[in-house]
């Protein structure tokens, strides 16, 4: 490398340097002001979780004990609304939002739909936002037995097959039955063979399968097959 060439990038370096320090010079003020901008939101951040947010969550989380308990009774009136003594599901969630878990929203959803309460069990399902698959899968189908108790099969038997699709295990049978069934009530004869016939060929060791070729020969003679 020529010692021009040396002078030309050593050159270069010093007017980049030089703009870089004129640029901070001019704007120390500014770059400072959001510099401490920024500190602040942290510290507001991490100071609303651990004295804020935290507290609010083992608070929302304490309320859901009594109505969880409820539940696994099967008092679903009361683990949803409570009764004067307790929150149920519902104040729980009215209450603390998103602190009180996402599994509230998911226990109220199926105390409406034991209730009969179909669109307000739709609105909370359609709020569960749970990874779990198995949970995931249940919560939607679900939605498809509210739909049903609409008697909106076109709409009921889309969940039904959602959650078949999300559990890919011996629940997926359940609701690849319930899917048959809603395909025969919209005369769909041949989509619901599609669905018997799944249960029988992949999950053969499920409690569907054990009685699956009654609705698989009901399908095939009304679909004159």
């Amino acid at each position: 490398m020529s010692a021009e060439h040396n002078t030309e990038k050593n050159t270069a370096v010093a007017e980049a340097v030089s703009k870089t320090e004129v640029f901070f010079s001019s704007n120390r003020k500014i770059l400072f002001i959001a510099v401490a901008v920024v500190i602040l939101l942290c510290a507001g951040i991490f100071i609303y979780h651990k004295y804020g947010y935290l507290p609010a969550k083992q608070e929302a989380l304490g309320q859901m004990y009594p109505a969880e308990a409820n539940f696994r009774n099967g008092e679903y009136e009361i683990a949803l609304n409570g009764d004067g003594n307790v929150l149920g599901f519902a104040q729980v969630i009215d209450k603390y939002g998103k602190k009180a878990g996402k599994a509230a929203y998911l226990y109220a959803g199926i105390c409406e739909l034991n209730l009969g309460n179909w669109n307000e069990a739709i609105g909370y399902l359609k709020s569960y936002t749970g990874k779990d698959k198995i949970l995931k899968a249940r919560a939607t189908a679900c939605i498809g037995d509210a739909y049903t108790g609409l008697e909106d099969y076109a709409q009921a038997v889309k969940y039904f097959e959602k959650a078949a699709a999300v559990a890919d295990n011996a629940f997926a049978a359940t609701y690849l039955l319930k899917a048959g069934v809603t395909y025969e009530a919209l005369g769909d004869y041949a989509k619901a063979l599609d669905a018997y016939r799944t249960i029988r060929e992949h999950y053969p060791m499920s409690m569907e399968a054990m009685d699956i070729d009654k609705y698989i020969s009901r399908a095939e003679i009304n679909s004159g097959k």
